[in-house]
């Protein structure tokens, strides 16, 4: 029986670094979001970060989503909160990207 600790299982291996959908088996990916080795998806074209269970995330394209460990990964690769799933930080983001007035 194979390790459910990322780092010991076979040639893949998940890092603080962004993890691609279309280079990661469906298993393997499914391994990581059960031992909460994931914890948000996001839009590699829009650079959205949200929920694993938002609806807008699960229509975007595999070649397009990409996961994170945290939401404080997502923020440092550059994308933002999805305002469908995570409302109150989207606001929050957008309020900060606003000129002063």
């Amino acid at each position: 029986m194979r390790s459910a600790d990322p780092h010991n299982t076979e040639h893949y291996t998940i890092t603080y670094n962004m993890l691609e959908h279309k280079d990661t088996p469906d298993a393997l990916l499914h391994k990581y979001i059960r031992n909460g080795y994931i914890a948000v998806g996001g839009n590699k074209k829009l650079k959205i970060y949200g929920k694993l269970g938002c609806r807008s995330g699960k229509k975007m394209l595999r070649k397009n989503r990409v996961f994170f460990t945290s939401e404080q990964e997502a923020i440092h690769h550059g994308y933002r909160p999805c305002g469908h799933c995570m409302p109150g930080a989207y606001r929050i983001w957008k309020l900060r990207m606003e000129p002063y007035q």
